[in-house]
């Protein structure tokens, strides 16, 4: 009996340290959903977070949950996770995220939480236990959201540059600052559907592993779809304000017209990703699509060096993570 109630005590720790991720998730990644919005003077920081956190929560009625199954089922072999394997997961995916949010650089919760996954699970059976597929879309993915997000965003500032040429600036700043707030509800939604799944998919497998859920259930139990979503929306409502300045006007300098062509174009990438169950970051999906828009203006209105920096945070994000996983795994051992 005592050996049963440990174990419950285990996996509500690690819950409870899930949750934490994904509220730390929703934190960190604020300034993806709230930086174009605030940057161009459409809504006060306030007001962005709460109308941010709204719409991270109401994905929850809008996406089926086929990030979740990515990450719950499709990247690791059935039957190698273990308490370890995510104590040491989360901690390597929180331990970078701390990291680059003090650092006020824009990295991606996303592939930290797949780098601790990886990490953890070589450290136990090496990469063999892996699921190479759902490793090679997730990786191809690093460089398609951006690329999609930039394409998609320098695309639509142009069709909107052409179609209001013969307009007063003045009148399309007011029209803009309205539309953004459509455009900047959109990435929200985006942004909820698809980082808080994978959370409930870290859960699943926590939850798949210790035996509270069987491995051939199609969706996890209702109970982490809602707190996941919850603690995100909590998370984003807190903001992570040392990342939205970088976002918002180190970049390029952008006005109602550009945050609502970025907003859009990383809208429509995070829509096509989260339907095709391809966890993707957020963060690398706005940049690629506010770089698009600036770059339309002309090559100098964007900062490439800045940009430069967070893509070398993307390329550390999983290694980094991995290693620290890694090494969590071990340290488990002496916890549990």
């Amino acid at each position: 009996m005592e050996t049963v109630q440990t174990a419950l005590w285990v996996v509500i720790l690690l819950v409870a340290l899930a949750l934490a991720f994904d509220f730390m998730n929703g934190f960190h990644d604020a300034a993806n959903s709230i930086a174009t919005v605030v940057s161009t003077g459409v809504l006060k920081p306030t007001q962005a977070v709460v109308f941010a956190a709204f719409f991270n929560f109401v994905a929850i009625f809008i996406f089926h949950l086929s990030v979740a199954a990515t990450i719950g089922k499709g990247i690791v072999q059935p039957g190698v996770v273990d308490v370890h394997v995510v104590f040491g997961a989360l901690v390597g995916a929180i331990t970078w995220n701390v990291i680059t949010w003090y650092y006020g650089i824009p990295s991606s919760s996303s592939h930290a939480l797949i780098g601790g996954i990886v990490g953890a699970v070589i450290a136990k059976a090496g990469a063999g236990a892996l699921v190479s597929a759902g490793i090679l879309k997730t990786v191809a993915f690093i460089f398609v959201s951006p690329l999609l997000g930039f394409t998609l965003g320098s695309l639509m500032m142009v069709i909107v540059a052409q179609i209001f040429r013969r307009t007063r600036p003045s009148k399309v700043d007011k029209w803009f600052r309205r539309l953004q707030l459509v455009s900047a509800s959109a990435y929200s939604l985006g942004h909820g559907g698809n980082d808080a799944q994978k959370t409930i998919g870290i859960i699943w497998l926590l939850l798949i592993a210790t035996g509270y859920a069987l491995p051939g259930d199609k969706a996890p139990p209702t109970w982490t779809v809602i707190s996941c979503y919850m603690a995100i929306g909590l998370g984003t409502m807190f903001g992570g304000w040392r990342i939205v300045k970088t976002m918002g006007q180190k970049i390029t300098k952008l006005k109602p017209v550009g945050g609502f062509c970025a907003e859009t174009g990383g809208a429509m990438t995070l829509f096509l990703a989260t339907a095709l169950g391809i966890p993707v970051s957020t963060t690398h999906t706005i940049t690629g699509a506010i770089v698009g828009v600036g770059s339309t203006q002309r090559a100098s209105a964007v900062r490439w060096g800045v940009a430069g920096n967070i893509v070398w945070a993307w390329v550390l994000t999983i290694p980094a993570s991995a290693f620290v996983a890694a090494i969590s795994y071990w340290v488990s051992f002496q916890i549990f």
